[in-house]
């Protein structure tokens, strides 16, 4: 039974990394922040950034955007050829809590206290280990062991340091300041709106046809509301909202999860 147990944890394991790839937000860091077809509207009076370049905007944005304590990223990027969905609220105590959908599977994740907590919808381990090349009857059996439950993973078990980088906003955001090369060649477009804050537009165009827009908030600390990227092999969009707001992550009832150090039996942690 170890042997079994072993390897549907690492079925699991495998499962989980499809969705814990780069970071969205570092993903796009390197080019600096509402789409290019948003409406322009004007921009307050006076203009924040009077006087900036947008190279200077880009930079107040990345540095009040790293100083975030909570955001809400929701959005779809492509990673690997596929569209992976999100919506995610994370804070820089490690903490977290949303859902992603890939494919037509769901699956809600939380951590706290150092645990993270992941409860998939069938299809959702289905498609996630199907694309690792698990075997159908391995796949079968770990179905069946976290149907209706929470995958508990606690520090130091496999998968743990994989999803770690899912709820880990200083790590998120650390890479928006790494490439400043990357970040310079930027144009302001048409000043716009994301859900009715007025926000500057910045542009970042390359020579393979690859778009990146990032809206940046014209109201308060100068944050990255908005990210969008046309074009290339990652396309996406991604907005960024809740800036400082508490992250209510709820563990879940005991009787609903399941360890992954127990996948043998089927025993609830």
């Amino acid at each position: 039974m170890a042997s079994h147990r072993k390897l549907r944890a690492a079925a699991v394991v495998c499962a989980v990394a499809v969705v814990t790839g780069p970071a969205p937000v570092a993903a796009w860091a390197a080019t600096a922040g509402t789409t290019a077809a948003a409406p322009s509207v004007s921009a307050p009076s006076p203009d924040p950034f009077s006087g900036l370049t947008a190279d200077e905007i880009g930079d107040k944005a990345v540095t009040a955007t790293q100083s975030a304590t909570s955001l809400r990223m929701t959005g779809r990027v492509v990673t690997e050829g596929q569209p992976l969905d999100i919506d995610f609220a994370v804070n820089d105590q490690d903490e977290c809590t949303g859902v992603m959908k890939i494919k037509g599977g769901t699956a809600e994740l939380r951590k706290v206290d150092e645990v993270t907590y992941m409860k998939g919808d069938e299809a959702f381990w289905r498609v996630s280990m199907a694309s690792q090349g698990m075997p159908e009857a391995q796949i079968d059996a770990t179905v069946e062991l976290v149907k209706g439950r929470w995958l508990k993973i606690a520090p130091g078990q496999a998968g743990s340091a994989d999803l770690s980088g899912v709820c880990d906003l200083k790590a998120l955001l650390a890479d928006l300041g790494e490439d400043e090369e990357e970040r310079r060649g930027l144009t302001r477009g048409p000043d716009a709106e994301v859900d009715d804050t007025p926000v500057a537009t910045l542009v970042k165009k390359k020579a393979e046809g690859e778009t990146t827009t990032v809206s940046v908030s014209q109201e308060g600390k100068p944050y990255i509301l908005k990210m969008v990227k046309a074009g290339g092999e990652e396309p996406g969009a991604m907005v960024l909202s809740d800036y400082d707001k508490p992250v209510r992550v709820v563990v879940p009832p005991a009787d609903e999860t399941v360890d992954l150090s127990k996948l043998d039996g089927g025993t609830p942690a």
